[in-house]
């Protein structure tokens, strides 16, 4: 190893099927005499030997530290410039695959950034598709000087959208909501689930909630209906289905907990083209309608063997062929809340739960997933829980390929945060729906919204939140002055066209592709507005139609730019 006197960093890294071999990484800059060439070497001895070395930086570079991220790809940040190696810092992450060219012989067989692209249940990420999102770690090779951020929401002018302003909605507490757009009604309909009865709330009154801790007794939880023409201003319909106190009512069901609703659009039996997955009693169970209004008994599921006291949801996945349902699991000697995974072929005869995901800390722990399958992969709306004395729930965003493997996108970065005023409509909880609702040119998040403490007293809410086009969470540069670059993993083209959604309004993006004349950085015609699917255009060609059918490697130039997704057309 040469070194002109200068740190360096040394990292041991053990892929999962390597059986503890001595595999080393070491990077420093890799000249005798001047701090230039920051490099990556790799050893399988233990340091002995450094048959692997892959360049970073040419230029003038001095101090680096190396890391092995939770998805095994590796990270590098390391001082770097033109002229002098102190002008910037950079981070460059890349796969073990990139740094030994495809024959690394410790490459681990089922890792998201092995050679090639992992092959899951379902399907992998080599099965085309019409977009890529860039949260999806198994598209990119490497990185340098951006990184990976959840996208910015915009909540609604008119929020909240709706309140507890019926007898029966005692306490929205978390409300649990699902709505979707019924393309074939025209219609927003929304199910909640609120506590229908609660001595807790109505024997406390509400003159007496700031000096009186709130002690939930006798409760009963309820699942409403209200319906709305544009999303925002919205009704609670009188059904004739439970009369509460005498009074008609917006109840369509009385005691499943944490119900999850959805429309199936694939069943062929009118009688459950609606779904529910709840807890009833003490037992996961499903329930079936035919209009989401008139349901019938819940049918329980104990083979499931989840607490499911949670916002339970559930949906179709085609790869497997089967629904999979998400839940709550408890770790009780540690008193932490896990989010489980069960799975059907018929909805009715359900797999025991598993574990997909837990908190970092007790501190902070996994409360809720609301899940969902778009551009190709699953995301996950993630409630954290932070424990008392904060006692405030937040919304983050989760990823996985195949419902099972799931990875969470910058960690305590809310994608819903909560209000900073104290008091406000959703300073306290917030609890996102199942699921977003897509339109052409906004993804809508619902959310249930409170104003206190988890465990307080609290209003509750339906608010609304919203995201551009395909802006879950994307890729910026990490210091702004500084263009930022990211490399894909070879992609099948799969059209005549490149297309991307960025924001690069007083920026830039460019694309080129690796290793092709005439589609290099240089060549491509800077885009410098924000775009959902905009076409990127060479000067050189009008598209690149000799590439379809070919695996191609993209690399984006950013520049005070965030780069979401891209895909193919034509």
């Amino acid at each position: 190893l040469i070194s002109p006197r200068c740190q360096a960093s040394l990292l041991r890294y053990n892929p999962s099927d390597a059986a503890g071999k001595p595999t080393v990484l070491f990077s420093n800059p890799a000249d005798s005499r001047q701090r230039i060439k920051m490099t990556v070497r790799l050893s399988y001895d233990d340091g002995r030997t450094w048959p692997v070395a892959k360049l970073l930086h040419a230029g003038p570079s001095a101090y680096s530290c190396l890391t092995v991220l939770p998805d095994r790809s590796i990270g590098c940040l390391y001082e770097r410039g033109d002229k002098h190696p102190y002008e910037a810092i950079a981070f460059t992450r890349f796969s073990l695959a990139w740094l030994t060219n495809e024959t690394d012989p410790l490459k681990e067989k089922d890792s998201p950034v092995a050679s090639g692209f992992s092959e899951s249940r379902s399907g992998g990420v080599t099965a085309p598709r019409p977009k890529y999102l860039l949260l999806d770690s198994r598209v990119v090779e490497s990185v340098e000087n951006v990184k990976l951020v959840v996208g910015k929401i915009v909540k609604h002018s008119t929020n909240p959208l709706f309140k507890e302003d019926k007898p029966w909605e005692v306490r929205f507490d978390n409300l649990y909501p699902n709505v979707i757009y019924d393309r074939e009604d025209r219609i927003y309909k929304c199910w909640y689930s609120p506590f229908i009865r609660d001595k807790g709330i109505t024997e406390v009154p509400p003159e007496k909630r700031r000096t009186t801790p709130y002690r939930p007794r006798d409760r009963v939880m309820g699942v409403c209906y209200a319906v709305s023409k544009d999303g925002v201003a919205w009704e609670k319909p009188e059904l004739g289905v439970h009369r509460y106190d005498g009074f008609d009512s917006n109840i369509v069901s009385v005691g499943p907990h944490g119900a999850g609703v959805f429309k199936d659009s694939r069943e062929p039996d009118p009688a459950k083209r609606y779904k529910m997955f709840c807890k009833y009693g003490r037992t996961v169970s499903v329930a079936f309608s035919p209009d989401g209004i008139r349901w019938g008994k819940p049918v329980p599921c104990p083979q499931v063997n989840a607490a499911g006291d949670t916002h339970n949801n559930a949906f179709w996945v085609p790869e497997l062929k089967r629904y999979v349902g998400i839940t709550r699991l408890w770790n009780r000697e540690k008193r932490v809340r896990q989010v489980g995974r069960t799975e059907s072929k018929d909805f009715l005869h359900w797999t025991e739960a598993e574990v997909v995901l837990e908190g970092l800390r007790p501190e902070e722990q996994t409360y809720a997933m609301t899940v969902f399958r778009y551009a190709g992969v699953h995301l996950g709306l993630l409630m954290i829980y932070r424990a008392r004395p904060i006692d405030r729930t937040h919304c983050e965003l989760a990823w996985s390929p195949d419902t099972i493997h799931w990875r969470r996108i910058a960690p305590g970065t809310p994608l819903i945060p909560n209000s900073r005023r104290k008091g406000d409509y959703d300073w306290g909880c917030v609890y996102a729906a199942a699921c977003p609702v897509f339109h052409k040119d906004e993804v809508r998040l619902y959310y249930g919204a409170s104003n206190g403490l988890h465990f307080g007293f609290r209003d509750g809410f339906l608010a609304l939140a919203a995201l551009r086009p395909d802006g879950f969470a994307g890729y910026r540069p990490l210091a702004e002055a500084e263009p930022g670059t990211i490399v894909t993993k070879p992609i099948l083209c799969t059209g005549k066209n490149l297309r991307v959604s960025a924001d690069a309004e007083g920026g830039s993006l460019r694309v080129g592709i690796l290793d092709v004349e005439g589609f290099g950085l240089g060549d491509c015609q800077a885009i410098t507005s924000d775009v959902t699917d905009r076409t990127v255009r060479w000067a050189s060609r009008g598209d690149f139609s000799t590439l379809t059918g070919k695996r191609i490697r993209l690399r984006f130039e950013l520049k005070s730019a965030m780069l979401y997704a891209f895909g193919f057309s034509g």
